[in-house]
């Protein structure tokens, strides 16, 4: 059984050959479909991790709740609601659809890698195992330290309009905030990524990084504070230290890569 028609595999190619414009929509297309055939098998898998996925993004809510006074708790045990017909069928989508993009992460930054590559030279192609590797950690990484921050997000979050008011979150919105939290990390901890790929094909250089360090700092915190969804202050705090040790990281590689 063929994943992928035969109409839609593309033929091969000399790298250090010129693209037509129809060939680099071809080259697009063919790898799209390799990167949506991977993310539907990675939620397949996703579909059977489900309930203990579930029960780990649902940890730092109960944690939260456990410190709710009891007079003040709507119900006896830390529980997700959804108050649509659908609304726990599309909650459970999006989540195992998120599996799915992170289980398959590695193919889909090979693939992306692989549709750039015609415009690289040779040194920049023996990357590709490097680039992948980095990428995936780093995203990894980012997700995790979203989830160690989610607890003080959640109880400044949760806690920020006193003891009055009493925690109801549906299955949807919560995942999703979990959800866009991870995303958030996982791509701002990318950035390093981004900055020796820039270096060491010669767009930039150790010493403009070096020169940019301030402005750098300053749009860091900005993002920081824009790119994350709930924007409290832990969370913003945890995002923007990492992505400026990162910074000073990126000078440092370069300089090792003489650039």
């Amino acid at each position: 059984m063929k994943l992928i028609p035969d109409r839609l595999r593309r033929t091969p190619r000399d790298p250090q050959a010129s693209m037509t414009l129809v060939e680099h929509l071809q080259e697009l297309r063919y790898r799209l479909v390799v990167s949506i055939v991977a993310v539907a098998l990675g939620a397949i898998v996703g579909w059977f991790l489900f309930d203990r996925v579930l029960e780990l993004l649902q940890a730092p809510y109960c944690d939260y709740w456990d410190t709710v006074p009891r007079a003040n708790r709507p119900t006896r045990d830390c529980s997700l609601f959804f108050f649509g017909v659908l609304e726990s069928v599309v909650a459970k989508l999006k989540l195992v659809g998120f599996m799915g993009l992170f289980i398959a992460l590695p193919v889909v930054l090979y693939q992306l890698w692989r549709f750039i590559v015609p415009g690289l030279h040779d040194r920049e192609r023996r990357m590709a195992i490097p680039f992948v590797l980095s990428s995936v950690f780093l995203f990894a990484l980012g997700a995790a330290f979203a989830y160690w921050t989610l607890p003080r997000a959640l109880a400044f979050l949760l806690g920020f309009a006193g003891d009055q008011f009493s925690p109801l979150l549906t299955a949807d919105k919560y995942l999703s905030f979990v959800m866009l939290v991870a995303l958030s990390f996982g791509l701002a901890f990318e950035f390093p990524v981004a900055l020796v790929f820039l270096t060491a094909a010669g767009v930039i250089s150790t010493r403009q990084l070096r020169d940019w360090r301030r402005g750098a700092i300053l749009f860091i915190a900005v993002f920081a504070a824009v790119i994350t969804p709930s924007s409290d202050p832990y969370t913003m705090l945890a995002m923007t230290l990492p992505m400026v040790v990162f910074y000073e990281g990126a000078i440092i590689v370069g300089r090792l890569m003489k650039k």
